[in-house]
């Protein structure tokens, strides 16, 4: 998936030592993986291949000792120091791109991103990205992400739009991603997603790569990762359910894998079942979508200076709304009733 390829870090002039070093701890969660895979998940917004380069280059430390192999396994309580070399310019170029901007002080930028909008450049997408629009709006992002990621502490996919914080300086992205990291957070989307899902269901299943196609997430990968996904209330139509979704965890498609694996898949999601061959007359609305029907629609977070706990929100966008306009009127003029499930 373009928007989610791994970058190669740029680890700048070697004489220099001004970067920092950062300290984590193996949990239940990483114990048994590999260190590039274990490090990955606990250094937020580094990638595994950046990691791999850290480790190629004496960058990370088991007990005062360079850890020398990426696919060493690690223990649960194992204590690394990962010396992350100071940040260099961004090769994005900035772009005036239109960006609506949410929220913004001097530690954070609060953005709802635009359906299509990739969030950084990756191959087949260096321009025309949320990082290249970051660039033109604001000054001096935080360089931890790395050249192609500055100030990026999560993401979301390039068909899913709503509310992401970015980090301005080094300090901000390194709470930020902690908070992502011990999943304090919270996170809500709306989805439009085909047959009845029921208020409360909890969706349970480690996700991975899928092998047999490299662009997709299964869950049943052998290699997979805890995720938990929860659906915190249901408006029914006909055969179709509007939803609300909270995920503390943050695996790649992790909306769009879980619903699919139940049975019911994103409306719109062509990747993963979300397109039928036949839609019932009522619902011809939804052959207008041109991307999955799945929107952000909450982020809370605890400032990283100030640690005042904070809310932002952005409304469904005109495309998504314009299909429950038209979905509703079909509804009423085909005699069906609409439940909102408890």
């Amino acid at each position: 998936m373009p928007d989610h390829q791994d970058d190669p870090i740029e680890v700048g002039d070697e004489a220099r030592d001004d970067g920092e070093d950062i300290t984590v701890e193996v949990g239940e969660e990483e114990a048994g993986q590999r260190a590039d895979q274990a490090l990955a998940a606990l250094l937020s917004g580094v990638s595994r291949s950046q990691v791999q380069r850290l480790i190629k280059d004496g960058r990370v430390q088991v007990d005062g000792q360079p850890l020398t192999r990426t696919s060493e396994t690690l223990a649960e309580g194992t204590i690394l120091t990962v010396h992350l070399p100071a940040p260099t310019p961004s090769d994005a170029t900035p772009e005036n791109l239109p960006l609506h901007i949410l929220y913004e002080d001097d530690d954070i930028v609060v953005v709802n991103k635009e359906a299509g909008m990739v969030v950084h450049p990756a191959a087949g997408h260096a321009t025309g990205t949320l990082v290249n629009a970051l660039l033109h709006h604001v000054r001096d992002l935080s360089g931890v992400g790395g050249t192609m990621r500055p100030g990026i502490v999560h993401r979301l996919d390039k068909g899913t739009s709503g509310v992401m914080v970015v980090a301005k300086n080094d300090a901000a992205h390194a709470e930020l991603s902690r908070q992502f990291h011990d999943r304090h957070v919270e996170k809500e989307y709306v989805a439009l997603v085909w047959g009845l899902v029921q208020h409360g269901r909890r969706i349970e299943a480690p996700i991975g790569r899928d092998t047999k196609s490299r662009q997709k997430m299964t869950t049943r990968a052998r290699r997979s990762r805890a995720a938990v996904t929860r659906v915190t209330w249901s408006l029914h139509l006909p055969g179709v359910s509007l939803i609300r979704v909270a995920i503390a965890t943050g695996r790649t498609h992790q909306i769009r894998v879980h619903l699919s694996s139940i049975g019911h898949a994103v409306c719109g999601d062509a990747t993963y079942g979300g397109i039928p061959r036949r839609i019932a007359p009522h619902l011809k609305a939804l052959s207008s979508l041109q991307r999955p029907f799945l929107h952000a629609e909450r982020l809370v977070i605890t400032h990283p200076t100030d640690h005042r706990r904070m809310t932002f929100e952005a409304p469904l966008p005109a495309d998504l709304t314009g299909v429950l306009e038209q979905l509703d009127a079909a509804v009423e003029r085909f005699g069906y009733k609409t439940t909102q499930i408890q």
